[in-house]
């Protein structure tokens, strides 16, 4: 009895610290060091870049994602804009070919988006480069608000916020509010030290501290941008520049989504080990192993084991650990009625976070089976994303 009540008690304050304890955490920890923080200026700083856009079969968004790189606020003498299309089988090319000032990059065979763009930085000759998806539209002030970050040495990467643009389907209302939770941890990550992992819908190196990626590698952004971590600059977080984009078309596609991310996130542990090493870099290890490595690994499997859990203590003590066990029901009961609701194409916001909650560590498992199974390829089916919120996307609401 005694040793169920101790591994209960464990669980449910590790799930406690990774989802509440944490964020307040770091909220204090980033609070205290923001009163001795400077702005830094956009002004006077117009290094070269380089804006690199991985394009596979987008040929039907092109137009739009070429017009919004084109009107982007930032001199056109210095800022070169790469389109890579490898592996595509629509008409990208004849899209591309309309825009001369543009540069396209193509070859056959598809080797996933990693070897993509290291294929891409063989053409990278500025110091400093941004990679952008394709379905994702930038904010005019994108590039100089990421590149004034560089003018301190000590910064090897810059990411910007990524945004949801409808919250009218269940997923993308769920996909919303994780983005807004996600954004606020970056935040702060970034204010205390450093970003924990990048994503790729804006963000940005130093050209000379890109390390080519294994063709395998299932998250290339998060990966490159912790092995600048690992070589000892920081990652900065910048949500004056922003990406918006639309949602996943149903939940089951955002399923999809966060199964990858999931798989890949087992595979950027292993891969990035040494940051689990608390005497090489302490504060990145505490942030690293808070914000990602319990989400991806001890935190999921406490949330499934205190289900059998208290359900015996219930039966054999009752008290709380009954209130503990009715909670979790309700919890799953309610993400089941969620997901079922989004089916048969309802909404019910009430049931939206139980719902996502239960998504993202669902995911977990199937994508660790993934990843030991080595079945989830680096050049994966993407996501359908709400169409008719996708063509309703231009670059003015970006």
């Amino acid at each position: 009895m005694y040793t169920l009540k101790i591994a209960f008690w464990i669980a449910f304050g590790v799930a406690c610290y990774t989802y509440v304890g944490y964020a307040l955490v770091v909220w204090l920890w980033a609070k205290s060091k923001n009163r001795f923080r400077k702005e830094v200026s956009v002004k006077g700083f117009e290094p070269d870049v380089t804006l690199v856009v991985p394009a596979y079969n987008e040929a039907d968004i092109l137009e739009q994602k070429i017009e919004n790189c084109l009107m982007l606020d930032y001199p056109a003498d210095k800022l070169k804009i790469v389109f890579i299309t490898d592996g595509s089988t629509d008409h990208s090319a004849k899209v591309l070919a309309q825009y001369p000032e543009v540069q396209h990059l193509h070859v056959q065979q598809r080797g996933g988006k990693s070897l993509a763009e290291n294929r891409a930085m063989s053409f990278v000759k500025t110091p400093y480069v941004i990679f952008t998806d394709c379905n994702s539209y930038l904010n005019k002030e994108a590039v100089r608000e990421i590149v004034k970050h560089y003018q301190d040495a000590g910064v090897g990467a810059v990411s910007g916020e990524k945004k949801i643009f409808s919250m009218d389907s269940a997923s993308g209302s769920g996909e919303g509010l994780y983005w807004k939770y996600e954004s606020f941890l970056k935040r702060c990550d970034s204010e205390i030290y450093s970003l924990m992992g990048a994503a790729g819908e804006l963000v940005s190196f130093r050209s000379e501290l890109f390390q080519p990626l294994e063709e395998d590698t299932i998250l290339d952004d998060f990966v490159q941008s912790l092995r600048i971590v690992e070589k000892g600059y920081r990652v900065i977080y910048e949500p004056k520049a922003y990406a918006m984009e639309a949602p996943s078309a149903s939940l089951a596609e955002e399923m999809k989504r966060k199964i990858r991310i999931c798989a890949g996130g087992w595979q950027s542990m292993v891969r990035l080990a040494s940051l689990l090493n608390p005497l090489k870099q302490p504060v990145v290890t505490f942030l690293y192993v808070s914000h990602r490595v319990l989400r991806w690994s001890l935190t999921p499997l406490f949330l499934a084991l205190m289900i059998p859990l208290s359900l015996i203590l219930s039966w054999m003590e009752g008290g709380i650990y009954t209130l503990a066990f009715l909670l979790q029901a309700l919890l799953y009961l309610s993400a089941a009625i969620g997901w079922q609701a989004e089916a048969n194409g309802k909404k019910i916001k009430l049931l939206l976070v139980p719902l996502y909650f239960t998504m993202m560590n669902v995911a977990v498992f199937v994508g660790f089976r993934r990843y030991i199974r080595n079945a989830q390829p680096a050049a994966w089916e993407k996501a359908s994303r709400n169409q008719e919120v996708e063509s309703s996307l231009n670059i003015n609401r970006a």
